[in-house]
């Protein structure tokens, strides 16, 4: 079976494009695929560096908390989301409360997960983790 290239049956040229790679690679993007295994997603993951600044990465002076352990609620609640779709979905809102101010109650943070090909040249399924208007 040879491998089909995207756009190939299509009477258009691809002026520019942005893989998946490239934006690991630049950092807008990290792969968390690992750890988003341990709480039970078996596809890839990835997460916009967007939401790993603003929420896993602790801002000085809050106290009790560690990037792992933010990250790690992030995944678990996407799973726990994940768990009550029914099949068929590929985008899905979550919300978790995270704290970043130790004088301020936690906030909710609604974030958005959705479902689409690793990448221009690998169509397995993976899923992006973003703030809902980085769509």
């Amino acid at each position: 079976m040879t491998k089909q290239k995207p756009f190939e049956d299509l009477d258009q040229s691809v002026v520019a494009s942005y893989t998946r790679r490239e934006a690991v690679t630049d950092g807008f993007q990290i792969d968390i695929s690992e750890i988003a295994s341990e709480a039970g997603i078996c596809y890839p993951v990835f997460i916009t560096r967007t939401v790993y600044d603003q929420f896993v990465t602790v801002p000085p002076g809050v106290s009790c908390q560690d990037e792992q352990g933010r990250l790690w609620d992030i995944v678990w609640m996407l799973a726990s989301a994940i768990r009550k779709l029914p099949s068929g979905i590929d985008r899905l809102q979550f919300q978790l409360y995270v704290r970043n101010s130790d004088k301020q109650h936690p906030g909710l943070l609604t974030l958005l997960a959705s479902c689409g090909p690793v990448d221009i040249d690998d169509p397995k399924p993976s899923i992006t983790i973003m703030l809902p208007d980085e769509d």
